[in-house]
Parts: structure tokens; C-alpha cells; sequence
């Protein structure tokens, strides 16, 4: 699915666009860094009766709202085709079968995205839901935390509504607000033992985070992931693109990263010993959980021959044809998961919100 653009560009603005951004060091149209991104406003637990939400808005207005809610659900059995006695979990099942490890399972989780204007089978929202549900699914240690016995488990209801017109390509906004939401997320205490029926504290100031908060500071052990959008124009990478950059894109990816709780993932010595060990500095161990390739809206544009002979040369407009080379795939991905680097600078940005 193209990120949606609709920009009015001629193919000369297109050209001067893309030699612009292709420049050593590259010239924005916002005047950013090539790894610097938007400004936003963000703010958490925005929905008194869901169990997480938070709101952000970028600075073209651009806003999103995300909701978290939670709901008890039996576990489906497996039964025996012989004797119709129950054998187990249908995930006990599935993992005897497989050999997988876990006890959560991809259906508990329901991601819904609400765009103003489309309807919920659209191709740009079913797309949507579909890049920001596989790292939540990937993310094996979200599932494990909704199961509650062998007969129960939480559900998890993710809806998400653009209040704006998509200006840009939603992906990073839709992503940084559902990380934020998930963040904040509280399941009532469990009260019960065992595969007893759940029994739950009444008490919310007893209940728990969906992702723990440490006992030294209010920041979780691991955190929900976040979905990176960079594009390449030449050999610059540009981190965050606005529409005119997509417009001129040669390739578009999404990268998702987390946190996890190797502390030594990614990490080499050298750098744990320039950096202090307050945790505020202390380097963030990311891993990789999904990448994605986007078509570039550039490609739709038709190819705009100069004055003299049709030729690339003389082309005042060609549109980038193939995708991302796999070194600067590799450069991307090592940006995003190297210590200091961007991955590690949107976490810490989002953990500044008030909780």
C-alpha cells in the first residue's frame, strides 16, 4: 500500500526535491537532521475506562488517539476424537505438535485502526493493522503476560482512531501512540491460584502493569515496540520522512524495535565503560522484531522527459525504480539497534511522558 501523499509537485519541484535530499549532507525541506524526527505532543491515560490510552499529535496536525481495553476470555480445549475427553489446551496442543514455547497465543490480540473517511477494509487501514500487530505478535513476551491459567486468558482490544486526515503516511504516529497506550496499561491483581476461576482485586491502585515498571524508577523492564519509518533517496538515509520526502522516496521501510532483557544484546564493553551507570544513560539493549518494504509513492508519478533527447540524462522527472540496496538495509538497522542510536533516542523521548 503507497503511503498517501497528495501532493501537488511538478515534475521539476520533484527532481529539485530529490537532489536536494540526495546531497552530502542532505537538505530537508524542515531543516531536520537525517535522524532527527518531528516534534509531537504526547500524553498518556487520556480514557478513564480503558485499561491504557494515550493521544499524540504531530505538529502538522496530524492526531491520534489509542484505547486499551481488557476482557477475560475462556481458553478453547482440544478434545480427543475418541472419547471426547478434554486432552488440554488447544495451546498445549499446538506446542506438542510445533515443539513452541510460550503460553500466549496471536488470536488473544485484536488491533483495530479507524481512519476518518475509509472504511475498516480499506486498503490503507487493513494494511496499517497489519504492520503494527506483527511486532506486538512477535513479541512473544506481550502474549505470555495475557495468560492467566490453562482455562483463561485476558484479551486484549487495541482500537485506534486517526481524528485527522492522513497528511502524512500514519505509520510512525499510529506506532508511538500505541506503544504509549500500552505502556500505561493496568490489569486488575489476580486473586485466584492455580486454574481456579479468576478472582481479581477490586482495588486499581492494586492492580498491575501490562509491561512492569522497575522498583528503583517508573520505567518498565521491557517495553511494547515501536515501528521506525526511514526511506532512502540515493545513498542518504532519512529517518522520520515528512510527505514531501515520501513523494520523492526511492524505497520505504519500517523497522520495529523493543527492548529486552539481554542486557548484553548489542552492547560491546567499550561502550558500557564510557557511559556512567546511572540508568538514565545506561545503554538500552533493542532487538529486532520486524521489517517491512513500502511501495514509495514515487513510483506512481510518470516519467518526464527534458527538452532534448528522451533520456535518463534529460529527464527532468524519473521515477526510482527497485528497492532498498541491502547494505543500506543493513546501515538502517544498525542505526536503529546500536547503542546511542535512534531506536534507543525515540525510547527515551517516550519515556519522558508523564505517566
Amino acid at each position: 500500500m503507497p503511503p498517501y501523499t497528495n501532493l501537488p509537485l511538478s515534475p521539476a519541484e520533484l527532481a529539485y526535491l530529490h537532489t536536494s535530499l540526495a546531497a552530502n549532507p542532505p537538505i530537508r525541506p524542515d531543516a531536520r537532521k537525517s535522524t532527527q524526527f518531528r516534534p509531537l505532543i504526547a500524553e498518556r491515560n487520556v480514557l478513564p475506562t480503558a485499561n491504557g490510552s494515550a493521544r499524540v499529535c504531530f505538529a502538522d496536525g496530524t492526531e491520534a488517539v489509542v484505547g486499551v481495553k481488557a476482557e477475560v476470555e475462556k481458553t478453547r480445549t482440544a478434545y480427543s476424537q475418541h472419547d471426547g475427553e478434554a486432552v488440554g489446551t488447544l495451546k498445549e496442543v499446538e506446542q506438542e505438535e510445533e515443539g513452541s514455547k510460550g503460553k500466549g497465543r496471536s488470536e488473544w490480540l485484536d488491533l483495530t485502526i479507524d481512519v476518518p473517511g475509509l472504511r475498516d477494509d480499506d486498503a490503507l487501514p487493513t494494511f496499517l493493522s497489519a504492520l503494527l500487530a506483527e511486532p506486538l505478535l512477535a513479541d512473544t513476551g506481550l502474549l505470555d503476560r495475557l495468560y492467566i491459567n490453562d482455562r483463561y486468558h485476558w484479551r486484549l482490544y487495541i482500537d485506534i482512531l486517526l481524528l485527522s486526515q492522513p497528511l502524512s503516511y500514519p505509520l510512525p504516529l499510529l506506532s508511538l501512540t500505541t506503544h504509549l497506550a500500552l505502556l500505561s496499561t493496568r490489569l486488575p491483581a489476580l486473586l485466584s491460584e492455580q486454574n481456579e476461576d479468576p478472582l481479581f482485586n477490586d482495588d486499581w491502585e492494586a492492580s498491575t502493569y501490562l509491561y512492569p515498571p522497575t522498583t528503583t524508577q517508573n520505567q518498565p523492564t521491557q517495553t511494547p515496540p515501536v515501528t521506525l519509518l526511514v526511506v532512502s533517496v540515493a545513498d542518504t538515509i532519512l529517518f522520520d520522512p515528512s510527505k514531501e520526502e515520501l513523494a520523492v522516496a526511492d524505497a520505504v521501510i519500517a523497522v520495529s524495535v523493543t527492548t529486552t532483557s539481554d542486557t548484553t544484546t548489542n552492547i560491546d564493553t567499550t561502550t558500557i565503560n564510557n557511559r556512567t551507570t546511572n540508568s538514565a544513560t545506561t545503554p538500552l539493549a533493542l532487538k529486532l522484531l520486524a521489517l517491512r518494504t513500502i511501495d514509495p509513492p514515487s513510483r506512481l508519478t510518470p516519467h518526464t522527459p527534458g527538452s532534448s533527447a528522451d533520456t535518463d540524462a534529460a529527464s527532468v522527472w524519473m521515477p526510482p525504480r527497485g528497492g532498498m540496496p541491502r547494505s543500506l538495509v543493513g546501515k538502517v538497522v544498525k542505526a536503529c539497534l546500536e547503542p546511542g542510536g535512534v531506536g534507543e533516542e525515540v525510547l527515551r523521548g517516550l519515556e519522558g511522558v508523564e505517566w
